[in-house]
């Protein structure tokens, strides 16, 4: 299998798919995906920012980096989001990929401290992720955990 990872900014045209995409696996309203997504592409400023992993121009796994992932702690910023992984394509190293990818990318912005809000407790920390504290996501019931990376 090849993939390959791209940021929307290489591949604008992809806004649409992904709009949907990063929809149907969250079920958060398509337009606000457009929404951010558009700014991205504006690039006026490092964040928002959108990545992809495409399998023969179809979309395999995503991620973004927002300000805030819909939590309490508006002092943790940015953050990484949205990150899926078709089912059929986990467990082969692509999210980890474009976790490294999406880190890199955003030093290279002049970000090198990230965030992530995750219910998830050892994927993370294989790729360099640190717990940092239990964080209150919006409407939820209990805390969830964030996560820091800092990138030397």
């Amino acid at each position: 299998m090849e993939y390959e990872i791209i940021r929307l900014t290489d591949k604008p045209e992809l806004l649409p798919a992904a709009a949907q995409w990063f929809h149907e696996k969250w079920g958060i309203p398509r337009a606000a995906y457009l929404g951010s997504m558009q700014e991205c592409l504006a690039r006026s400023k490092p964040v928002p920012q959108w990545y992809m992993a495409l399998e023969q121009d179809q979309i395999i796994a995503g991620m973004g980096v927002i300000e805030n992932d819909f939590h309490n702690r508006k002092d943790l910023t940015p953050n990484v989001c949205a990150v899926y992984t078709e089912a059929d394509r986990r467990c082969l190293g692509i999210a980890g990929a474009l976790l490294n990818y999406v880190c890199a990318d955003m030093k290279e912005k002049g970000i090198d401290t990230l965030y992530l809000l995750t219910d998830h407790t050892s994927f993370y920390e294989r790729y360099g992720w640190e717990y940092l504290c239990p964080v209150q996501g919006d409407g939820e019931p209990a805390p969830s955990r964030m996560y820091i990376r800092r990138q030397p």
